[in-house]
């Protein structure tokens, strides 16, 4: 019985042998040629991916670049209008002021000469006193 499990494992150790050789035939490498053509072609896909990406990367930042200028030119706008109101209002706070000042001014001034009015009637009417 002994002497059958050395035959019987001597058997599957020619058997193992023989599927390693077949599939070290399937699987072996390919000649220097043709993988000297695999890795020179494997470059010139990779190159081609890499400028096709670079294409749509450059394409990608163009349109950002654009879309920001049209947000810049926005906001400068927006901006210039919110300064333009500024203006107009400072300009209409400015003539309401020299109006108050002026109406106020001319009610000074009238009620200055009322007083000179007032105390010139009241010293004439007193007359000198002796």
């Amino acid at each position: 019985m002994a002497e059958d499990n050395k035959v019987q494992g001597l058997a599957w150790f020619l058997a193992g042998l023989g599927v390693g050789a077949l599939v070290g035939i399937l699987y072996a490498p390919k000649s220097g040629r043709e993988t000297r053509e695999d890795l020179a072609t494997g470059a010139r896909e990779g190159t081609e991916y890499l400028r096709a990406r670079t294409r749509q990367a450059v394409e990608q930042v163009g349109t950002l670049v654009e879309k920001s200028k049209e947000q810049m030119n926005e906001y400068v706008e927006r901006g210039r209008e919110a300064v333009d109101r500024g203006r107009a209002q400072w300009e209409e706070f400015v003539e309401r002021g020299k109006s108050l000042v002026g109406d106020q001014t001319g009610r000074v001034a009238a009620a200055v000469d009322a007083g000179r009015e007032a105390y010139r009637s009241t010293a004439s009417s007193n007359g000198p006193e002796k």
